[in-house]
């Protein structure tokens, strides 16, 4: 290994240390079987599995490879950023610039190429600009709602979420697929029935 490919190995793997961090940022999420919030690393994780398994379901043909990409690096900013619950109006407010800071900082960390992109596929993501971006931010919204119903809305409850709130927000969801956007509405209509959900 010559010294433009030694630092390049070093590069590479400063950044999946770097990585390891994900898996001590929590989310709203609760695992299923523990009572215990999710991490980063295991969402993005299940977004990946999600992807596998759902692919047939996207409105658009995507490239499965660029997806899993996709999912598996769209929390990295949180790493620096951290986690801003989706129902956060204040946290939402600020959200953009500290995850473009984060970033700058967190994709430079690569070799140039590498660095660029991933950073191209997190903000296509954010854009949701793409096929495969569109479903990947499908799958990142209907796995959360799936844990907190399959949890007894335990999440919303916490928070006093509103069914609208919910409902606003899994709109995206048929952008990326329709057959997902219909089940995200069943899930929310039986949630509000079953009272996870708060009544406006």
């Amino acid at each position: 290994m010559n010294d433009e490919q030694k630092a390049r190995f070093e590069q590479q793997m400063s950044f999946l240390l770097e990585l390891d961090k994900m898996k001590n940022i929590y989310r709203q999420s609760y695992v299923l079987h523990e009572d215990r919030h999710e991490n980063d690393a295991e969402h993005s994780w299940h977004l990946a599995v999600l992807t596998i398994i759902l692919a047939e379901y996207a409105n658009e043909p995507v490239d499965l490879k660029t997806v899993i990409e996709t999912v598996l690096i769209h929390d990295v900013v949180e790493i620096d950023a951290g986690d801003t619950y989706a129902y956060d109006d204040a946290g939402n407010a600020t959200k953009a610039e500290r995850e473009q800071k984060a970033a700058d900082r967190l994709f430079g960390l690569l070799p140039s190429e590498q660095g660029a992109h991933l950073r191209q596929l997190w903000e296509e993501f954010e854009a949701q600009s793409t096929p495969e971006a569109r479903f990947a931010a499908a799958l990142d919204r209907i796995q959360p709602l799936t844990l907190n119903y399959t949890k007894k809305g335990i999440s919303w409850k916490e928070h006093g979420t509103k069914r609208s709130q919910v409902t606003a927000r899994m709109q995206a969801v048929a952008n990326g697929s329709e057959t997902l956007g219909s089940f995200a509405a069943e899930i929310i209509r039986r949630a509000a029935a079953e009272g996870l959900l708060k009544d406006e």
